[in-house]
This record gives C-alpha cells, structure tokens and sequence, in this order.
C-alpha cells in the first residue's frame, strides 16, 4: 500500500491523538489498497516501564517523531497481520533499538511483494514478558490466510483490532468508491469484516476467538480503518460479528433448556 493524496475525514494526520491514559492513536495518510483510499491508524501505548509500544505504524513525520520523543522511547513496533506492515522498515530505521514483532505471515507476504524485512519475534497467543499483564493478544483462529494478532490494553480498557472489522464513513470516501462500500457492507452504519475476509475463516475457531475478546469486557475499540468506538467495545463486537456468535449461542441455549429439561425435580 502507497500514500495516496485524500482527505480521510480524520484530520489532522500524523500526530498524536489521545484515546485514554497512556494510549494514543495517529490517524495516517489514505494509502491505495486495489486503488481504493483507506484511512489508517496506528496506536501507541506506553508501557508501565516508560517505553512506547507502536501498533501498525503509518508515516513517519518529523513532527511525529518529535512528539513521539516527548512520551518515550519507541521500543516495540508491532506488524499485525499479512497486510499492515509497509512502514516497519521506515520506523526501524528511525528507531534502530526498537524490536519489531510480526503476526504469522507477515514476513513471508512482505518478501513476495520484494520487501524483505528483519523481524525479532513472532506474536502468538501468549504476551512476551514487555508488556504482559499490561496488553492481552492473541492471533485471530479460523482463517490459514488471515492471521491477524488482537490486543487488549488492561488500563484504558482499549481492544485494538486491525482488519477484522472495518467501518468506513462514507461521506469521507470518493464517490465511485461508497456503493462498492456499501456492497461490502462495511460503512460505518454497520461496520464488520469484509466479505473476502469472512470467506476465508471457518466460522466455529473465529467465533470462539470473537467471544474470548468479550471475555477481556473491552469498554473501547480502535480500528485500523474507518470510525472507531470510544464506548460500549462488547456490544460492537456482538453487532459486527452477530451471524458468527448467532449459531454458538443458539445452542448454549438449547443446550441449557435440555439440561433443565433432565434436572430431576426438587423434593
């Protein structure tokens, strides 16, 4: 993905927003995705120890870099899936100490597309020691294609996702580009994850992760695309995944109508 000159309905770009205590986002330039504008995000967290902790980093400014300098020293920059890694390289080389962590098939997809890139960890389901019992994560299950790493801020109560839903406001997009939206059914009117995305999850592994991010009870949820929500994270999460959790919680429910149905009666 290449910056692309277009109002995103998010300014002002490329400087630090904040969303709670010690979590910030930036909101970066459009880039063409298929020839498309999408906004995008990145969010910054500060660590209990003072250092920054960058979620799928945007461009790189001069002024960000001055005002990133004032919050900490940026020390983990996180690649989330196969498609958000293209400014890795431009923050490694500005912040050469940082360690740079990568979802599953991020670097095999970036060296395909002819950028090679140097990663020190993989993310998995476990939190490595810098930010665990600060930052949940786990990787999304049910999709061999789409392996996205979620993470849950303890402090500010803050579910970052990155693709899993996206929720473009319209008015904001050119255009040619809102029915195509609107077909998708990711407008910000109902905000979910794509239908090429969905394609590829089988619907049982996504629901139980879908329903473990609910287990975290999120109070806010940042997106990579589009609005984000700064209130009631639980209850977007149910509405954008509504058709996955439908059938598991069909059969809780039957399940628990049957087991009383065998309770034997009270004496």
């Amino acid at each position: 993905m290449a910056p692309r000159e277009h109002a995103t309905g998010h300014e002002p770009l490329n400087t630090l927003k904040p969303v709670a205590t010690d979590i910030w986002l930036i909101d970066g330039p459009a880039v063409s995705f298929y020839g498309m504008p999408y906004p995008t995000r990145c969010t910054v967290i500060r660590l209990a120890n003072g250092d920054l902790w960058v979620h799928s980093p945007t461009l790189l400014t001069d002024t960000l870099r001055d005002e990133l300098g004032a919050l900490g020293p940026v020390a983990h920059l996180v690649a989330p899936n196969w498609l958000h890694y293209v400014n890795i390289s431009d923050w490694q080389r500005a912040y050469p100490g940082a360690m740079a962590h990568a979802a599953p098939g991020v670097a095999e997809r970036a060296a395909r597309q002819g950028l090679p890139l140097q990663f020190d960890a993989q993310i998995d389901q476990t939190p490595p020691r810098a930010w665990d019992g600060q930052i949940d994560q786990m990787i999304a299950r049910g999709s061999r294609k789409h392996r996205e790493a979620v993470f849950h801020h303890r402090k500010s109560s803050t579910l970052i996702l990155t693709d899993l839903i996206e929720n473009f406001e319209t008015r904001h997009l050119p255009v040619w580009m809102r029915s195509l939206v609107w077909l998708a059914g990711i407008d910000s009117s109902d905000g979910k994850m794509p239908p090429d995305m969905r394609m590829t999850f089988r619907k049982t592994p996504l629901a139980e992760s879908i329903e473990a991010m609910i287990a975290w009870q999120p109070q806010r949820l940042i997106l990579a695309h589009g609005r984000w929500y700064g209130r009631d994270a639980v209850g977007e999460l149910r509405r954008a995944f509504r058709r996955v959790l439908r059938d598991r919680e069909w059969t809780a429910a039957m399940a628990q109508i049957e087991a009383g149905r065998k309770k034997p009666p009270a004496d």
